[in-house]
């Protein structure tokens, strides 16, 4: 098979897995950050102070940092089909029950158990693309997915400040509307996952023959590149220093990420009057600029065959951009110091996921994408509860957005201390058709 057809071969598997991991991804995030815009209401209608909704939000990152990677390990046994059809199932029933939310207790609990289900969806769905894409697109690939991020949330604040602005229907007020129409959506998602997703190339009746065979042997010849200079064994998933250096870098911008998530219409709303689907538009501004980015970054990625500096470059961005915003004079100014920051924190996304695709093969892919990313996620929790304690101690956003751009700068020093993994990426010997 000549370079260009593969590459054609490529797009052609991209073109038919990414839309349906994007859509669970577009889903997923909307379901777990819906409580932001809700939080325009229901914190109101139930009391909440900003620590009693700071905690509910990241509490969530518990319960997914505690059944991550066992669920991953799951899924290897039972395959991806059914495995992640049954995480979407149940995080949409969650979702579904949090209309019912009576108070802080079962807040907690709700957003705590919509952690358990969601476990595992984040490292199944890239462990499952790695066994379909080369490394040589794998920030591409890595990339366009996690644009999903942005585009949820440039789809979530629209979406939510229309339905929030439907009061009375059926007696929910809606904050309650908003969940049930959210969580039956993905509920109906989970279900379509059982006919469509094929679990391997050779179950793919839409490649021919020797696109099955080429896809096979070029995975296989680069797991054994990774057996070389790679993470392959089990053990080392969660032990190796290369790992470990990786799951700090992801803590620490996630902490700014679900930061910048959990808060911003919250932050937005207090820079001026504004109702809840203006707020919701607005929202989306910095998302469709932080999307357009992970895209464009991911692909630059590789072709210059760096991974380190392409981090420690856009989360240097961030700590600027959050830093602008704190210190910004005005609403306008605060919200463009918003944009950059998103901008630079969003860029890392694909290129991070990339870089453990590169280090990631054999019995360590599985529990090693699980375990970077359940700890990872715990920066969800740490980020939401230090901003909503600055935010009650000093009643503005400002302190909490110098936390973020403190945790941005830490994510730029901790990136220069990974190594580039490209030893592993080599060009794949073209097979004969």
């Amino acid at each position: 098979m000549s370079a260009p057809y593969a590459e054609l071969l490529v797009r052609k598997v991209l073109r038919r897995l990414l839309p349906l991991a994007m859509l669970l991804l577009v889903f997923n995030l909307i379901d777990r950050t819906n409580i932001s815009f809700a939080a325009l209401q229901m914190n109101a209608a139930l009391r909440f102070t900003p620590s009693v909704y700071g905690f509910g939000a990241g509490i969530f990152f518990i319960g997914y940092f505690l059944f991550e990677v066992p669920s991953n390990l799951v899924m290897v046994r039972v395959g991806a089909r059914p495995w992640l059809a049954r995480i979407t199932i149940t995080w949409g029933l969650v979702v579904l029950c949090m209309a019912w939310i009576r108070g802080a207790s079962s807040f907690y609990w709700l957003r705590f158990l919509l952690g358990v289900a969601e476990a595992g969806l984040l490292p199944g769905v890239l462990l499952y693309l790695s066994r379909w894409v080369p490394l040589k697109h794998l920030g591409l690939a890595f990339s366009l997915l996690m644009s999903s991020t942005a585009i949820a949330n440039v789809l979530s604040g629209p979406i939510a400040g229309g339905l929030l602005e439907v009061e009375g229907l059926w007696g929910l007020s809606g904050w309650q509307l908003m969940f049930i129409v959210e969580g039956m959506s993905t509920v109906v998602i989970g279900l379509a996952l059982i006919a469509y997703l094929p679990e391997r190339p050779a179950d793919a009746s839409w490649l021919e023959q020797h696109e099955r065979i080429w896809l096979r042997e070029t995975l296989a010849r680069e797991e054994q590149r990774k057996a070389a200079a790679g993470v392959t064994a089990f053990r080392q998933a969660f032990l190796d220093r290369r790992v470990l250096s990786a799951t700090l870098v992801g803590f620490l911008f996630v902490c700014c990420n679900f930061g910048t998530v959990f808060w911003l219409p919250q932050i937005i709303k207090s820079l001026s009057a504004l109702s809840p689907l203006q707020v919701g538009i607005l929202s989306a501004v910095p998302y469709l600029i932080g999307g357009t980015a992970t895209v464009l970054w991911g692909r630059h990625s590789d072709h210059t065959h760096d991974r380190k500096w392409h981090l420690v470059a856009a989360a240097s961005l961030g700590a600027a951009g959050y830093l602008w915003a704190a210190l910004a004079p005005g609403a306008v100014m605060a919200l463009t110091g918003l944009c950059i920051a998103t901008l630079g924190i969003w860029s890392m996304f694909g290129v991070f996921w990339a870089h453990a695709g590169d280090l990631l093969g054999g019995a360590a892919a599985a529990g090693g994408f699980a375990f970077i990313n359940s700890f990872s996620t715990l920066g969800g929790f740490v980020g939401p509860v230090l901003m909503g304690m600055v935010r009650e101690q000093t009643q503005s956003f400002s302190g909490s957005l110098l936390v973020l751009a403190a945790f941005a700068a830490l994510t730029a020093g901790a990136a220069m201390l990974i190594e580039n993994t490209r030893a592993a990426v080599s060009e794949v010997e073209p097979l004969a058709t």
